[in-house]
């Protein structure tokens, strides 16, 4: 009999975290689908980062808060194999400022779309595809859900503290299929999200070890949490945050 290879959807696949996680789970032995809302050709640089390492690649031009652009995702891994994992890395954070000034609602509304419906989406299908095999999926949170992240973005802070909860409600549900949830939350990581590029230097100050974090060091944190090593972890919510 073959090895059965890990085959694994990474939303948000094509920049930042995303692809850090991405090239990492491919360097761990995962075949990858990644899932990208605009930009083809990052989403091919990390694909051809991917094959590389050695392992299959798929990239899917999706939005994960349109439920029709889920189902392509997950029907494209299929053509890799039954999936086996998960990342719900996709997010944004939308406008910035304090609450009482924010005059687009749509944009916070897009917010909620994209950082809670579309996590909620894609694990339904995930699970849906898992069921009676097992499996794990990670969600991608953020400090700011604990931290609240006041005069920035509370909208943010809140749609995270949503994924926290789905972490946790799900794992409970999914635990006696054999299918396990966490979640990383990171502190301040240098990466395109932010709307000040220096804003990663000024939170750097504040944190007890003194800098931002890197995206391969939050993809570290996913591929543990999918790997055999974390095959008694489910609910965690892992924050990797620099001490914040």
């Amino acid at each position: 009999m073959g090895v059965t290879r890990n085959i694994t959807v990474v939303t948000g696949g094509g920049r930042g975290i995303g692809a850090a996680i991405c090239t990492r789970l491919a360097s761990e032995g995962h075949d990858v689908v990644i899932g990208y809302r605009s930009n083809a050709a990052r989403a091919q640089q990390v694909r051809e980062a991917v094959e590389a390492a050695g392992a299959r690649a798929l990239t899917v031009e999706m939005d994960t808060a349109d439920p029709d652009d889920v189902e392509r995702l997950f029907d494209a891994a299929a053509e890799l194999g039954p999936i086996t994992g998960l990342v719900n890395n996709a997010g944004i954070v939308g406008p910035v400022g304090r609450l009482a000034d924010l005059e687009d609602v749509a944009a916070v509304e897009r917010v909620f779309a994209v950082n809670v419906v579309g996590v909620l989406l894609c694990a339904r299908r995930a699970i849906r595809d898992m069921q009676g095999r097992g499996g794990a999926i990670v969600n991608l949170s953020s400090g700011a859900a604990t931290l609240g992240s006041p005069g920035e973005y509370v909208h943010y802070a809140a749609s995270k503290a949503a994924v926290d909860t789905i972490t946790i409600g799900l794992a409970k549900e999914l635990g006696p299929d054999g299918i396990r949830v966490n979640c990383v939350a990171p502190g301040t990581i240098w990466t395109e999200i932010h709307a000040d590029p220096d804003r990663p230097n000024r939170i750097a100050a504040k944190a007890p070890l003194g800098r931002a974090g890197e995206p391969e060091e939050i993809a570290g944190a996913v591929a543990w949490l999918l790997s055999p090593d974390a095959s008694y972890t489910t609910g965690a919510i892992l924050r990797v945050s620099g001490g914040l």
